[in-house]
């Protein structure tokens, strides 16, 4: 790839903000790229936002264009998705969403065969072709693609989620938080099918208040209405689960990921006693698992890299501090799943969450976002890489501090675990005004 040429793929997908950035023609036109010489159908699916309806229309008119049939499996969470793309025997599985970010934001997400994430050599095969002047092939005639509807689909993903349940879920209550996205029609389902008490809450979506105030990245919005009971938020895919406890405290996912692996590892069932975390987990989650017997696989932030070391590993457990759960499929993030994984530890062990939370004690963690004019040149910065420095020696074996560059916007994210809230705010502010002074 030509070294200007501008990348479409970021970290999790093209993303950008709709109309704008990502325009339906550049929807079109990635679809044609991705289509071309395929064989198989693929499924398109999408979250509430407004604009998207407009681009996973144009997304299927590129697959069609270069005859290529698409399925419309309508709002439906991401994790739906990857479950339909693998049964349907689909060639692609395509998201429109961009996650929690606002409701002008949108994107799109391709799924394999598989039903996880495209690897980065596709990714950068459909980009060449993206950017080729080569013309493209117009079939006609009966060799145009058409365009289908899968009119239960959610009911299919519920169905097939719903069977891997193996406790009794009658009894249990709680508060759910579908962020006016995805979740929305799968989540009362799903959860009404195995028997769960469930009040659901920000599931009115208008197009432009998912994720606003509520969801995943809002943790206070269901811990405001669980009061005493346990709260479960999904981001606007639903591939992220971040719960709160009796008590109203926020488990996030590496605390969800503590309380799995000693769940499976208790019975016998944690393969190769390891779960892969990401570089972002905290250090508390590390002193955890040494602590039961667990050892922890590191990767790059993304759960692309979860899902290539859990196969490479076959581990049963891993994902992000910020949610995203991979559990045995190793595909993508499932927040429904997740949380009904969630549930079954709480119903297989009679254990309230603020119980089970115990398992892990976070330490001090301030995570700082720098914007700044570029991000290139951040990491050879001799200022920046000075007071890194400065701080790691100061904090020791007791901190840990991680300065990366955001995928999808010009932000340096920093961020800094120590032993007091204080210490870790004071070398975050630290760091982040050489940050901001040496890249602005």
């Amino acid at each position: 790839m030509a070294a200007d040429r501008p990348r479409l793929f970021g970290t999790d997908g093209v993303r950008g903000r709709a109309n704008s950035d990502l325009t339906p023609e550049i929807a079109f036109d990635l679809a044609r790229a991705a289509g071309e010489g395929i064989d198989g159908q693929v499924v398109i699916g999408r979250d509430t936002r407004r604009s998207g309806p407009m681009l996973a229309s144009a997304i299927a008119a590129g697959f069609n264009a270069v005859g290529v049939d698409t399925c419309d499996l309508g709002i439906i969470p991401v994790g739906a998705v990857s479950r339909l793309t693998r049964d349907t025997g689909s060639h692609f599985g395509v998201m429109v969403s961009a996650s929690h970010n606002p409701a002008e934001d949108n994107g799109i997400k391709f799924f394999g065969r598989d039903g996880a994430k495209i690897p980065d050599d596709l990714e950068h095969a459909i980009e060449e072709r993206y950017f080729s002047s080569v013309p493209y092939s117009r079939p006609v005639a009966g060799r145009v693609g058409i365009q289908t509807v899968m009119g239960d689909a959610v009911k299919r993903y519920v169905d097939k989620v719903s069977r891997t349940v193996e406790y009794s879920m009658r009894g249990l209550e709680f508060v759910v938080d579908c962020s006016n996205g995805a979740a929305f029609l799968a989540a009362p389902a799903l959860f009404d099918k195995v028997g769960a008490s469930v009040t659901i809450v920000a599931d009115n979506p208008d197009g432009m208040n998912i994720n606003d105030g509520v969801g995943a990245t809002n943790p206070e919005f269901v811990a405001d209405h669980a009061r005493g009971r346990v709260g479960l938020a999904f981001d606007g895919d639903a591939d992220r689960l971040i719960a709160v406890d009796e008590d109203g405290q926020v488990v996030n996912g590496d605390v969800i990921m503590a309380i799995f692996a000693k769940w499976q590892h208790e019975r016998g069932k944690l393969k190769n006693d390891l779960v892969v975390a990401t570089v972002m987990s905290n250090l508390g989650f590390h002193h955890a698992m040494q602590r039961i017997g667990v050892d922890v696989a590191v990767t790059p932030v993304g759960d692309r890299h979860v899902v290539e070391e859990m196969r490479r590993t076959q581990s049963v457990v891993g994902g992000e501090q910020s949610g995203h759960i991979l559990l045995e499929d190793r595909s993508t993030g499932d927040g429904l799943r997740t949380a009904l994984r969630l549930m079954e530890v709480m119903a297989a062990t009679g254990r309230e969450l603020r119980e089970l939370r115990l398992v892990m004690e976070e330490l001090p963690q301030v995570l700082t976002n720098v914007r700044v004019g570029s991000k290139d040149g951040w990491d050879s910065d001799e200022r920046i890489s000075s007071v890194i420095g400065e701080w790691e020696s100061r904090l020791g074996a007791q901190g840990r501090i991680l300065v990366r560059p955001s995928g999808t916007e010009p932000l340096i994210r920093v961020m800094v675990e120590a032993p007091t809230a204080n210490e870790a705010e004071r070398a975050a502010s630290s760091i982040a005004g050489v940050v901001a002074s040496a890249l602005e």
